[in-house]
């Protein structure tokens, strides 16, 4: 038990956003790590990254860290603007993007599998998108649930600080 508060030390935690910022509701994942990047209740030895449309080119960056929290717009079939959070085995059936430019988070936590190199803890904020088009403004369902990320996202990071890693099973 002593251990506890050295170990949590030693957890490295990444916020990642996921999306184009040329795609409508799809740039929800960049646009949230921008709030972030200004909120000062993110604990300073959280990295937050706006990881854009990276794709496998986020391997390196991802395989470093223990606990890895993701946002991005995600079809879940739910009401436009609907906020989900997925963890655990429910992250193993979410959809990929079938584009060629991209991959999605999915396809990511596939390849850090193949790897051996996954965050020991994921939690995906994922947002239902209404338009995928082009252009550059989140529709207003998205545009409203964007500002409810940030707090949600400081609950989680400030629940990890409390709690020691998990232990794999």
């Amino acid at each position: 038990m002593t251990n506890s508060a050295n170990n949590r030390e030693e957890v490295k935690t990444l916020v990642l956003g996921l999306g184009n910022l040329v795609h409508c509701d799809d740039g929800l994942g960049v646009h949230a790590i921008q709030s972030l990047n200004e909120d000062p209740r993110v604990p300073s030895d959280v990295v937050v990254m706006d990881g854009g449309t990276q794709g496998l080119s986020l391997l390196p960056h991802i395989s470093a860290f223990q606990r890895l929290l993701v946002i991005d717009a995600i079809d879940v079939g739910e009401k436009p603007g609907t906020v989900v959070r997925v963890e655990g085995k429910a992250l193993q059936h979410l959809p990929g993007k079938a584009s060629v430019h991209q991959l999605g988070f999915a396809d990511l936590m596939v390849a850090l599998e193949l790897l051996g190199e996954s965050p020991e803890e994921v939690v995906l904020f994922g947002v239902q998108p209404l338009s995928l088009e082009w252009g550059t403004e989140l529709t207003p369902h998205v545009r409203e649930a964007l500002s409810r990320l940030p707090d949600l996202i400081v609950e989680q990071l400030l629940f990890w600080q409390s709690q020691p890693l998990a232990q794999a099973s």
